[in-house]
Order: C-alpha cells, then sequence, then structure tokens
C-alpha cells in the first residue's frame, strides 16, 4: 500500500538532518498555529489561496523564491564549511553523501526554486501594468503555475524529512542519474520537482507571450514598450521554446528509471551523451532566462534613477533578440570534451565569443544613460552599480571559457564554479534584488527600509567577492569542483576565506531579513500615497499603490516611450476621465491551487512507488480541470459606481499629497 516507504525512510540517525528536520517542523506548526490564532484561515483563502489577481501571484512567487533562498543559502554556508576544515588530515564533519545532496539540491533550488519564481514574481507585478492592462491573458492558467511551481518545491523540501534529495549533481547527469547508479529515491524526488515546476514554467511562457501581444494598451506598440517588457518577451519565448527539452529528457529518464528502457545506459544501447545535450539545449537558454529580466530591471531603474531616457532604446531592444536568439547556438560550449571534432568546437566558441557583443551593448546603453544624468543613488542602482562591475568580470571570464583549450582545462575546476557564480548571482540575483527594492512600494503601498537595505547591499557585495575570487585561484591550481575532502595543503588558506566569504553574505542575508521586518513595522513612516515614488516614467507608475483589483479605471492611450513622464510633462498624468464604466474581471477559483495540491501527491505516489495514489491524485486533477471548464459563470462586475468611489478615495489622497 506505501510502495517503497518506510519508517527507515525518516532520516533520524542523522543528526544533522533531522534537526533539521525538526526545525522545518516547529516552524511550520507555528505558522499554522498564529494563521489559527489570529483567525486568518478565511482572509487567506479568499485573499490568496484562490486569487488570480496576477499581482497577488506576482507576491507569492516571490515569497516561494525568499523561502528557497534562505534554504539554498544554508545549503552554501554547510559546503564552504565543510571544504574549509576537510584539507589534509581533516575529513570535514560532512559524510561524502550528504556533501553530493547538498551541492545537488543547492544548485537545483537556486535555478528552480529562486531565480525562476523570483523573475516570474517580478513579471507577474510589474508587466500587466506597465502594458496598461487589467490583468494577464489567462489568470486561471496563471494561478495553476504558481500552484505547480508551489507544489514542486515542497517535494524538494519533503526530501529533506522523508528519504533523501538526489546526489547527482543539478543536471542530473546519466549514468550518475541512472537506477544502478542511484539506486534510492533521491533523483526521483529531483525528476518529479524539476517536471511539476517545468509544466508549470512552460504555462507562465506561454500566458505571458499572449498577454504581451494581445493586452497591451492602445497606442502601446513594440517600439513603445518599456525595456522589461521587451526582455519579457523573449524571456517568455525562450521559456516556451526551451523548457519542452527538458520535459522530455526528464521523461525519458524516468523512463530508464521506471520502465527498464535505456535511453541513456551506454550498457543497454543507450547513449550518455544524448541526455548532456538535450539538458543543454534547455540549460544554455535557461541561463539567459533568468539573466534577461534581470538586464530589464537594470533599464528600467537606470532610467528612472537618472532621471533621462534610457539611452539607445532600439539597440538595447535589438541587443535583448540577438542575445535570445544566440542562446540556442552555443549550448555544446558546456561540453568540449565530449572528443568531437575541432571545427564543431570552433563554431561553438565563435557563436559563444559572438554573445558577449550584443552584452556589452546593454552595458554601455546602461553606462551612457547615467552619463551626465541627475542619479539618485538609492538601493535599486546600488544593486545595478554593483552588477555592472561584477557581471563584467564574470562575462570576460565566460570568454576565457568559450576557448576550448582553455575550457578543456579548467571545466571540471572550481574556476568554472567562479565563473557560474560570477555571471548568475550579479546578473540574476542582483537584478531581482533591484527589482524587489524599485517594485515593493508598488506592490505594497510603502518603501523597503534603506538603512538596513544598504547593510545587506555591502553584505552581498563584499561578500560575494571574498566567496568566489578565490575561487578563481583555486580552479587555476588545479583544484577540481564537488571534492569533499582534499591533500594538497595549499588549497585550504583559499577555502577558508571563501567560508569568511560566505559568513559576509550571511550578514547580508540576515540585514535583507531584517529590512522587511523593519519596514513592515514602520510601514506608516515609509507609506507611499502618490503612486510614484521614485519619479517613474513607466505605465504602471500612474497608478496607486498598491494599485486596484482592475488596475486601471480607464485603459490609457500611449502617445510614445515613457508613457507617464510624457502624461506628467503634459499635465495628463492625474487628469480625471470624464465617465467611470463597469468593469469585467476574472472571479476568483480554488481550482488551481487544487491542481497544485494534487500534483504533489501525484509526484510522492510515483518517487515512493505509491501507485493508487499517484491514479487518485491523476484522476482528480483531471477532474478538477474538467469541472473548472464546465463552468460558464467565470467572471464578475465591479460596478461604475464602485469603480469611482474606489478612484475618488485616491484623488483626494493625491491632493493631500499636493500632487493632483
Amino acid at each position: 500500500m506505501f510502495g517503497k516507504l518506510t519508517i527507515h525512510a525518516i532520516p533520524y540517525d542523522n543528526a544533522i538532518i533531522f534537526s533539521a528536520d525538526i526545525l522545518m517542523a516547529v516552524v511550520g506548526l507555528s505558522v499554522i498555529a498564529g494563521i489559527t490564532y489570529f483567525g486568518q484561515w478565511k482572509y487567506l483563502y479568499k485573499e490568496w489561496l484562490t486569487s488570480v489577481d496576477h499581482k497577488k501571484i506576482g507576491v507569492m512567487y516571490i515569497i516561494i523564491a525568499f523561502v528557497f533562498l534562505l534554504r539554498g543559502f544554508v545549503d552554501a554556508l554547510m559546503m564552504r564549511a565543510q571544504q574549509a576544515f576537510a584539507g589534509p588530515g581533516m575529513s570535514g564533519y560532512l559524510p561524502a553523501g550528504h556533501f553530493a545532496e547538498l551541492f545537488t539540491g543547492h544548485g537545483t533550488m537556486m535555478i528552480f526554486f529562486v531565480g525562476m519564481p523570483f523573475l516570474i514574481g517580478l513579471m507577474n507585478i510589474a508587466v500587466p501594468t506597465q502594458i496598461g492592462a487589467r490583468d494577464v491573458a489567462f489568470p486561471y492558467v496563471n494561478s495553476i503555475s504558481l500552484w505547480l511551481t508551489a507544489s514542486a518545491g515542497l517535494l524538494v523540501m519533503a526530501s529533506l524529512a522523508i528519504g533523501q534529495f538526489s546526489e547527482a549533481g543539478w543536471t542530473g547527469y546519466a549514468p550518475y542519474s541512472e537506477l544502478s547508479a542511484s539506486p534510492s529515491v533521491g533523483v526521483d524526488y529531483w525528476i518529479w520537482a524539476l517536471q511539476i515546476s517545468g509544466i508549470g514554467t512552460t504555462l507562465t511562457g506561454i500566458n505571458f507571450f499572449v498577454t504581451i501581444i494581445k493586452e497591451r494598451a492602445p497606442g502601446m506598440t513594440f517600439m513603445r514598450m518599456p525595456i522589461f517588457t521587451w526582455t519579457t518577451l523573449c524571456t517568455n519565448i525562450l521559456m516556451v521554446l526551451a523548457f519542452p527539452a527538458l520535459t522530455v529528457v526528464l521523461a525519458l529518464l524516468t523512463l530508464d528509471r521506471y520502465v527498464g528502457t535505456h535511453f541513456f545506459t551506454s550498457g543497454g544501447g543507450g547513449n550518455q551523451m544524448m541526455y548532456v545535450n538535450m539538458f543543454w539545449v534547455w540549460g544554455h537558454p535557461e541561463v539567459y532566462i533568468l539573466v534577461l529580466p534581470a538586464f530589464g530591471v537594470f533599464s528600467e531603474v537606470v532610467a528612472t534613477y537618472s532621471n533621462k531616457r534610457v539611452f539607445g532604446y532600439k539597440s538595447l531592444v535589438g541587443a535583448t533578440i540577438v542575445i535570445a536568439l544566440l542562446s540556442f547556438t552555443v549550448w555544446v560550449h558546456h561540453f568540449f570534451t565530449m572528443g568531437q571534432d575541432a571545427t564543431r568546437n570552433s563554431i561553438f566558441a565563435i557563436a559563444t565569443m559572438v554573445i558577449g557583443v550584443p552584452t556589452g551593448v546593454k552595458i554601455y546603453n546602461w553606462l551612457f544613460t547615467m552619463f551626465r544624468g541627475r542619479i539618485s543613488f538609492n538601493l535599486p542602482i546600488l544593486w545595478t552599480l554593483s552588477f555592472i562591475i561584477t557581471f563584467t568580470i564574470g562575462g570576460m571570464t565566460g570568454v576565457m571559457l568559450a576557448i576550448p583549450g582553455i575550457d578543456f582545462k579548467m571545466h571540471n575546476s572550481l574556476f568554472l564554479v567562479a565563473h557560474f557564480h560570477n555571471v548568475l548571482i550579479p546578473g540574476m540575483l542582483f537584478g531581482l534584488f533591484a527589482g524587489y527594492h524599485y517594485w515593493f512600494p508598488k506592490a505594497f503601498g510603502f518603501r523597503l527600509d534603506e538603512k538596513w537595505g544598504r547593510r545587506s547591499f555591502w553584505g552581498w557585495t563584499i561578500g560575494f567577492y571574498l566567496a568566489f575570487m578565490p575561487l578563481y585561484v583555486l580552479g587555476l591550481m588545479g583544484m577540481p569542483r564537488r571534492m569533499v575532502t582534499y591533500d594538497d595543503p595549499a588549497w585550504q588558506p583559499f577555502l577558508i576565506v571563501a567560508a569568511i566569504g560566505a559568513l559576509v553574505v550571511l550578514f547580508g542575508v540576515v540585514s535583507m531579513v531584517i529590512q522587511l521586518i523593519v519596514s513592515v513595522l514602520n510601514r506608516e513612516q515609509l507609506r507611499d500615497v502618490t503612486g510614484d515614488p521614485w519619479n517613474g516614467r513607466t505605465l504602471e507608475w500612474s497608478l496607486s499603490s498598491p494599485p486596484p483589483e482592475y488596475n486601471f479605471a480607464v485603459i490609457p492611450r500611449v502617445e510614445g516611450r515613457d508613457a507617464f513622464t510624457a502624461m506628467k510633462e503634459a499635465g495628463q498624468a492625474y487628469k480625471r476621465p470624464a465617465q467611470y464604466n463597469d468593469i469585467h474581471m476574472p472571479k476568483n477559483t480554488v481550482a488551481g491551487f487544487l491542481i497544485g495540491a494534487l500534483s504533489f501527491f501525484l509526484g510522492f505516489g510515483l518517487i515512493w512507488h505509491i501507485w493508487w495514489m499517484g491514479i487518485a491524485s491523476a484522476l482528480g486533477m483531471l477532474a478538477t480541470v474538467i469541472i473548472r471548464g464546465c463552468q460558464d459563470d467565470v467572471g464578475f462586475i465591479i460596478p461604475a459606481a464602485e469603480v469611482e468611489r474606489v478612484e475618488n478615495e485616491r484623488y483626494r489622497k493625491l491632493q493631500e499629497a499636493g500632487v493632483a
């Protein structure tokens, strides 16, 4: 009845993991007790769990990202601590298997459950309001995407308490992920978590692609769209094209493990390199899926805080499109060592180097935007400046690794680990942090505390250099990646410095948590009543903070780029419409939450071979989709009188603030 699941699946004999399980259980029960004590279950259900409002869905995505940022960062700290104290004659404090779980879990969580939810969260909060839309094209599908991501994340969390996570690395290369090498359920947790979240991400890609194509306000042509919307459009095209490759390779690996096929087992006639090729056909565009939205954030931030139009709009758009196209032409640089001929290696090396050109164009655009601008050094632009300097270093080391001869030597060393983090931490995480500080007032109606934000910024920036620059040196000294112990005493001082760097980053993480708490406590002093705390240039800043459920009382007509700045200059920004009309909006639905919850049990049942649970969950999901599909009344009307009441209240606050 319970398949492979027994009491021995709970790791009570491992003090570290069992302590983490108890801590996780205490935190979870405390949250449930707190919600019950304050009587907030009804509010939670009506306003959040069943919501199809893109703004609330965006907030929930970012909460998921922050939870996994904390979990993934703890894994990173444990790895740094292990290597700092695992030199000659020492074994550290972690067994090899647990260390392998840590680097697999860290990579998986940071890519799939920090980067992806964070960027999709920002898209949800900003894009519909930037293009003058009332909602995304498919609000119900948006809800399903969120809860599929949440349930996949819950599977990763469950692996900590029941069974174990994969030890095969975040890429899951065969043969390490094949049944013969990994007979435990760890790889199955990895497969189903990625498969479920990947389906949710593909749905998001379709949803936002259609939203941007079909839901733009009158007058907002493609060449009038904000840069963040442009990068979101290209990112979602990449999602739709790339994620099916991941879905297929995971499905083939599943067949190898569950029914005994041999797609990737060399001994059975399969081909391990087919796995590597298919994985990176998804994997390298994924790098740009993570980075392109951050580039869009930097473009918005640089223009707003420099009080100038972004320099070279057309070249920024062109560079974004070129990067998106080239991202599909470089995947082979992940395995120059596979034994292919020099001609093919040269083609992919050149393609990899060429992608640095449009990236460089963007950096020059941002610098020229700031040139002679009246720059306000708020937190978003501090994150942007740190990104420009740090990312440039990472980009140059990437060009080094694009040379097959150098890559042959460095590919399996810590040099690659340093480069990877040198690109993705500033290129993705710093961009998402910039967007988080930039749009937080729009989502919640008050700004984040600057003092603790600056402490967090310096912790992350200084800690990054201390943590990762030593890894470049260690890579040049020949230290391979993923070593649980080592014999060379010359490596240990650098690893100790790297561990100290991780502690400095910890200061940045803790400061960010404190910043949020302090901001909530001081929200009245930090309140934004204008809806435009940064003198913004795009349409979302024309709305109140937070925007009403319908976003725009009257859909605006766009006359040019930087639409809101143009309205302010023309004296039209806060002009009242002649009249208000009824607004049709989608109803909340529990279907998305139910599908997400059932997908968790589907994944859990398949991982542990509890077939009845898997079948019942799949049937439940199918029934939910059919029932929701048969409902005709899925919307409701906000009366014009209610719209007028909400807008009158907004204008009253604007008048008190001396804005309108």
